[in-house]
């Protein structure tokens, strides 16, 4: 069986979950003997796809893309895809994203992938959220099957999308092993000084990190015992520098940190939990990686966070200020309840690995055939 992933997610984003997903999905299919995989994106700027290896197709890495340069890039690799695609022949188009263009090749079958409705269950939050809503909706349509990456982004897909839910299926995400050895590798890094609460993603919008923030600053222990670190999402910004002020955090209490997945891991197991206060996810990829790495995990009681963190997580309802401190204040310093849930996370993460994902996704493209 031949299988051939596009370009489109490449020239979107730098690193990102979608990319290193379709990069795991196509490195474990590339191991199996009954299948051919091969990832074509002829120009893109994207650091999972250049560490891609054995894994065939046509590809280029631009270390940086200037802005004026984007749209001619992204029109030559277009072309060069479709060219590339139709003499591969495959026979099946695994699509990366929501493009309104068509690159199945006669014959092969279409999947697509959906990872979450967030513009569609909250557009009052995305000023342009009509232009992702549209593409969305109608690559789903035209699929000859969707995979969901949850139970909750599959009933989201059938309600927003019109898609018959004979044609969509579920089929979880998984963790890299690598990541969880590399949390090993850098037990003698720097730990921070104090105790802290690890915040993980972007800041803005459905993440909600500005609740938990108010949340954390209710909280008289939390405050004088813990600080609070944020990972990735850019730098802190002056707003929220001033709001940590106006909450009575003291400086230096809330910090950012950015960089590898090393450093991530590392904060993972120094930290006293991971806090995850989204609205909405379509899987929700942090918390399975802190499980996997021993770090207790607190997050929404909304969309499917329980189904992937299962048993294994401290509850709040991510609306509830009081709900968001009390779960925390239940988890943090208290070593019988992290112990207990870093337990229930280790067994927890072990259902979610790239070789069962590659798996079950094989099986959808056999049936289709």
């Amino acid at each position: 069986m031949k299988v051939t992933f596009d370009q489109q997610v490449f020239l979107l984003q730098e690193y990102g979950g979608i990319s290193r997903y379709i990069c795991s999905l196509a490195r474990e299919l590339a191991t199996m003997p009954d299948m051919q995989a091969q990832v074509v994106a002829p120009l893109h700027f994207n650091r999972n796809l250049a560490a891609l290896e054995r894994v065939a197709g046509m590809r280029r890495f631009l270390p940086t893309v200037n802005t004026k340069l984007f749209r001619p890039v992204a029109f030559v690799s277009k072309h060069l895809a479709r060219r590339s695609i139709n003499r591969f022949r495959p026979d099946i188009l695994h699509e990366t994203y929501y493009s309104p263009d068509d690159y199945r090749p006669t014959g092969a079958k279409r999947v697509l992938t959906v990872y979450d409705l967030i513009h569609e269950r909250y557009p009052e939050l995305f000023e342009r959220s009509h232009m992702t809503i549209g593409p969305k909706k109608a690559a789903a349509q035209r699929a000859d099957h969707v995979i969901c990456i949850s139970e909750s982004t599959r009933r989201d897909v059938i309600e927003y999308c019109g898609v018959a839910p004979e044609k969509t299926s579920v089929v979880c995400l998984g963790v890299d092993v690598g990541f969880i050895q590399v949390s090993e590798q850098t037990s003698g890094w720097l730990t921070p000084p104090r105790p802290f609460i690890l915040y993980v993603g972007a800041r803005g919008g459905y993440k909600n990190f500005d609740r938990l923030l108010r949340a954390f600053s209710r909280s008289a222990r939390l405050k004088s015992e813990f600080d609070l670190i944020c990972f990735g999402g850019g730098p802190l910004r002056s707003n929220e520098l001033q709001a940590a002020r106006e909450l009575g955090l003291r400086q230096g209490q809330l910090t950012h940190r950015g960089g590898s997945d090393a450093l991530l891991a590392h904060l993972y197991g120094e930290a006293e939990a991971l806090v995850y206060p989204s609205l909405y996810e379509g899987f929700g990829i942090p918390p399975i990686e802190a499980m996997a790495v021993g770090c207790p995990v607190i997050t929404s009681n909304t969309s499917s966070l329980p189904e992937v963190v299962g048993n294994a997580g401290e509850y709040f309802d991510p609306t509830d200020e009081m709900a968001i401190t009390h779960a925390i204040e239940q988890v943090a310093g208290s070593p019988t309840r992290r112990a207990e849930l870093v337990a229930l996370g280790l067994k927890q993460c072990r259902k979610f690995t790239w070789e069962k994902c590659a798996r079950e996704t094989r099986d959808i493209y056999q049936k289709l055939l």
